[in-house]
C-alpha cells in the first residue's frame, strides 16, 4: 500500500498536480501553475493557509467582508474574489503586487468606496473590474500609473460625474465599460490621455450633455454606445474627432430634430459605419421619425431667437483650450474650401452704416450697386500664401462657424443669408482690394462742386443766344 501510495504521487507531481498539504479546508490546491480554488463555500473571510507561492487564487461566490494585508502574497498574478459581501478594502492589501496581472472585485455592492492609493504600483495589471460595487464616485488618482490596463470594467455602478483626467495614465487601455451609471455629463477633458482605446460603452445613463471635445484623444476608438440616455442635441464636433469609428449606438434618446440638429444630421450622411436610428421626440411634426433618414428640406430652419439662444447655450469659451481670434472682425472671412452648411451662423452686432453716399436715410439697403458689406482693408501687407491660411483663421471656420458671419437683414427683417433654406444663396466673399487712388475732397465738398458744370453751361447758351440775337439785328440792318 505504501509503494503504491508513492507512486501515485509521484504520477501527481508528473501531471504538475502536486499533492499540497498546506492547502486550506474545504479548497482545492494544485501546481502549473500553483492555484488555490476556494469558490463557493460561504467563507466569511479569506481562509488561512494559502500558500505563499500562490499565482491564482480563486475566492469568488463567498461571504467574505474585508480584505486586509497579509491576505495574499507578492506572488499572485490573478485574483478573483467577486460575488462575495466585500464592504471595506485596506489601501495596502496590494502594496508591492507587481506581479499581479487580473484583479475581479466586481459584484461587491456594499463596497461604495475606494481609497486613492488601492491600487498603487500595480504596474502589470490589465484586467480590472469593479463592476457592480456600488461606486458613487472615483478619487482623483485611483488610476495612477497602471500603464498596462487594458480592460476597466465599470458598469452597474452609481457614478454620476467624472473628474477631469481620471483615466489619463492609461495609454494602453482598449476597452472602457462605464454603462449601467448615473452619468449627466461628458467634460473636454473626462477621457484625456486614452490615445488607444478601442471600445466605450456609455449606454444606460443619464447623459445630457457632451462637450464638443469630449472624445478629441480617442483617435482609435471603433465602438461608442451613447443609447438610452437623455441626449436632446449631440455635437457633431465631436462625433467628426473620431476618424476610425465604425460602430455607433444613438437609439433611445430623446432628440431634438430641429434647426440644431442640422450639424448631427449633416454628419450622419456622411459617416459610413454602422449606426442605430436617432429617432425624434420634437419638434411635433417630427415625433418618431429617424433623422439620419429625413430629407434636408424637411428639417426645419432657425430664426434669429433661436440662433441667439443656440450661441448662448453652447459650451463655455473657458472650456475650448482653441486658439481663437472671436472679437477682431478680419477673421471673419469664408475660406474658399471649407464649406459649414450645417449650423447656421449666430446674430451678431451689424457694421456700422457706411458714410453717406445719397441713399435714403434710415435704411441699410446700399444703393447705386455698392455692397453692404464692409470695404476690406488693403492697406495691411498680406503674403503671398494663399487667403485664409492663418492657423487662429482656420480654428475659427472649422470650429465656431456660428461667429463666422453676421446676419444681415433686409427692410422685410428677413435673414439675407438663410442657412437653413436649401435654395439660398451661399454668403458672399469679400470684394478684392481696388487700386489706391489719389486723396480726394471731403464727400460735401464734391457735391457741392458737382454743380459747377451745369451752371456754366447754362451761362455759355445764354451768351450764345444774346451773340446770335444782335448779329440778327445787324443783318437786318445791312440788308435794307
Amino acid at each position: 500500500m505504501f509503494k503504491r501510495g508513492c507512486g501515485l504521487e509521484v504520477l501527481l507531481v508528473l501531471w504538475g498536480l502536486k499533492l499540497s498539504w498546506s492547502c486550506p479546508h474545504h479548497c482545492i490546491c494544485y501546481t502549473a501553475p500553483s492555484t488555490v480554488s476556494c469558490q463557493a463555500h460561504n467563507f466569511l473571510s479569506v481562509p488561512e493557509g494559502i500558500p505563499a507561492d500562490s499565482e491564482r487564487i480563486f475566492l469568488q461566490n463567498n461571504r467574505i467582508q474585508q480584505l486586509l494585508r497579509g491576505h495574499f502574497s507578492p506572488t499572485t498574478v490573478t485574483l478573483w474574489i467577486y460575488s462575495n459581501n466585500i464592504s471595506y478594502i485596506e489601501p495596502s492589501t496590494f502594496l508591492g503586487f507587481t506581479l499581479l496581472e487580473e484583479l475581479d472585485l466586481g459584484d461587491n455592492r456594499h463596497l461604495r468606496t475606494l481609497a486613492a492609493d488601492t491600487f498603487l504600483g500595480l504596474s502589470r495589471l490589465h484586467a480590472l473590474h469593479l463592476y457592480r460595487c456600488g461606486l458613487s464616485a472615483l478619487p482623483s488618482g485611483i488610476f495612477q500609473g497602471l500603464r498596462n490596463l487594458q480592460y476597466l470594467y465599470l458598469q452597474d455602478n452609481h457614478l454620476e460625474f467624472l473628474q477631469d483626467d481620471l483615466f489619463v495614465d492609461l495609454h494602453n487601455l482598449s476597452h472602457l465599460f462605464l454603462h449601467g451609471n448615473r452619468l449627466w455629463s461628458l467634460h473636454q477633458n473626462t477621457f484625456r490621455g486614452l490615445g488607444a482605446l478601442d471600445r466605450l460603452l456609455l449606454h444606460h445613463n443619464r447623459l445630457q450633455w457632451v462637450d464638443r471635445l469630449a472624445f478629441h484623444d480617442l483617435r482609435r476608438l471603433t465602438t461608442l454606445y451613447l443609447f438610452n440616455n437623455s441626449l436632446t442635441q449631440l455635437p457633431a464636433e465631436c462625433l467628426a474627432q473620431l476618424p476610425a469609428l465604425e460602430y455607433l449606438r444613438l437609439n433611445d434618446n430623446p432628440w431634438d430634430c430641429g434647426c440644431r440638429a442640422l450639424p448631427l444630421w449633416d454628419w450622419l450622411q456622411r459617416f459610413r459605419g454602422s449606426t442605430s436610428e436617432v429617432g425624434c421626440r420634437e419638434p411635433p411634426e417630427l415625433a418618431n421619425r429617424n433623422l439620419k433618414l429625413l430629407p434636408r428640406d424637411e428639417l426645419p430652419s432657425c430664426s434669429g431667437s433661436e440662433l441667439l439662444h443656440q450661441s448662448k447655450s453652447g459650451p463655455r469659451a473657458g472650456n475650448d483650450k482653441v486658439s481663437l481670434k472671436k472679437e477682431h472682425p478680419r477673421s471673419h472671412k469664408e475660406h474658399p474650401r471649407l464649406h459649414h452648411p450645417l449650423t447656421p451662423p449666430s446674430p451678431l452686432p451689424h457694421p456700422p452704416p457706411p458714410p453717406f453716399s445719397g441713399s435714403a436715410a434710415g435704411t441699410g439697403a446700399p444703393t447705386g450697386g455698392t455692397s453692404a458689406q464692409r470695404p476690406r482693408n488693403c492697406t495691411r501687407l498680406r503674403s503671398r500664401g494663399g487667403k485664409g491660411k492663418g492657423q487662429n483663421e482656420v480654428h475659427t471656420l472649422k470650429e465656431m462657424t456660428d461667429k463666422e458671419y453676421s446676419v444681415p437683414e433686409s427692410a422685410s427683417g428677413a435673414s439675407k443669408y438663410d442657412h437653413g433654406s436649401p435654395n439660398s444663396a451661399p454668403p458672399r466673399r469679400k470684394h478684392k482690394c481696388t487700386p489706391r487712388t489719389s486723396v480726394r475732397p471731403p464727400s460735401g465738398v464734391q457735391q457741392a462742386n458737382s454743380w459747377a458744370p451745369s451752371y456754366q453751361s447754362h451761362q455759355s447758351l445764354l451768351l450764345l443766344y444774346s451773340v446770335l440775337g444782335v448779329l440778327g439785328s445787324l443783318t437786318s440792318v445791312i440788308l435794307r
